[in-house]
Protein backbone atom coordinates (compact mmCIF):
# COMPACT_ATOMS: atom_id res chain seq x y z
CA UNK A 1 0.00 0.00 0.00
CA UNK A 2 1.20 3.42 -0.96
CA UNK A 3 0.44 6.84 0.53
CA UNK A 4 1.59 10.03 -0.87
CA UNK A 5 1.48 12.27 2.37
CA UNK A 6 2.26 16.43 2.39
CA UNK A 7 5.58 17.42 5.16
CA UNK A 8 6.33 20.96 5.70
CA UNK A 9 10.29 20.80 7.13
CA UNK A 10 11.84 23.28 9.53
CA UNK A 11 15.70 22.22 8.76
CA UNK A 12 17.88 23.26 11.55
CA UNK A 13 15.98 22.47 14.66
CA UNK A 14 16.85 21.57 18.03
CA UNK A 15 15.08 18.66 18.25
CA UNK A 16 13.97 15.68 15.74
CA UNK A 17 10.60 14.93 15.89
CA UNK A 18 8.22 13.76 12.98
CA UNK A 19 4.13 15.13 14.24
CA UNK A 20 0.72 14.23 12.12
CA UNK A 21 -1.39 17.82 11.94
CA UNK A 22 -4.91 17.97 12.27
CA UNK A 23 -5.16 18.35 8.38
CA UNK A 24 -3.38 14.92 7.72
CA UNK A 25 -0.45 16.32 6.93
CA UNK A 26 3.08 16.23 8.51
CA UNK A 27 5.48 18.70 9.96
CA UNK A 28 8.89 17.29 10.12
CA UNK A 29 12.00 18.97 12.79
CA UNK A 30 15.46 17.71 11.78
CA UNK A 31 18.91 18.74 13.23
CA UNK A 32 20.64 18.66 9.88
CA UNK A 33 20.84 22.28 7.81
CA UNK A 34 18.90 22.82 4.73
CA UNK A 35 22.26 22.35 2.33
CA UNK A 36 23.15 19.85 -0.45
CA UNK A 37 20.23 17.81 0.60
CA UNK A 38 21.36 17.20 3.86
CA UNK A 39 17.96 17.78 5.42
CA UNK A 40 16.36 15.89 2.76
CA UNK A 41 18.02 12.72 3.63
CA UNK A 42 16.95 13.15 7.47
CA UNK A 43 13.62 13.84 6.42
CA UNK A 44 13.76 10.14 4.88
CA UNK A 45 15.26 8.57 7.79
CA UNK A 46 12.96 10.23 10.17
CA UNK A 47 9.87 9.19 8.27
CA UNK A 48 11.09 5.50 7.85
CA UNK A 49 11.30 4.97 11.76
CA UNK A 50 7.87 6.85 12.34
CA UNK A 51 6.43 4.92 9.67
CA UNK A 52 8.77 1.56 10.58
CA UNK A 53 10.13 1.01 7.02
CA UNK A 54 13.01 0.98 5.56
CA UNK A 55 14.97 3.96 3.63
CA UNK A 56 14.17 2.84 0.05
CA UNK A 57 10.25 2.99 0.77
CA UNK A 58 10.39 6.62 1.35
CA UNK A 59 10.45 9.28 -1.75
CA UNK A 60 10.42 12.68 -1.87
CA UNK A 61 8.44 13.29 -5.05
CA UNK A 62 8.33 17.28 -5.00
CA UNK A 63 9.55 20.27 -3.61
CA UNK A 64 13.13 19.01 -3.04
CA UNK A 65 14.59 22.86 -2.71
CA UNK A 66 11.01 23.54 -0.57
CA UNK A 67 9.94 23.69 2.81
CA UNK A 68 6.59 21.98 1.48
CA UNK A 69 6.71 18.83 0.10
CA UNK A 70 5.26 16.12 -1.13
CA UNK A 71 6.87 11.97 -0.36
CA UNK A 72 5.65 8.98 -1.07
CA UNK A 73 5.60 6.50 1.15
CA UNK A 74 5.51 2.74 0.16
CA UNK A 75 4.10 0.53 3.48
CA UNK A 76 4.31 -3.12 1.63
CA UNK A 77 5.60 -5.34 3.79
Amino acid sequence: MSQIIKIRVSAGAKTEKVEEMADGSFKVRVNAPPEKGKANERVVELLATHFHTSKARISIISGHTFREKMVLVDLCY
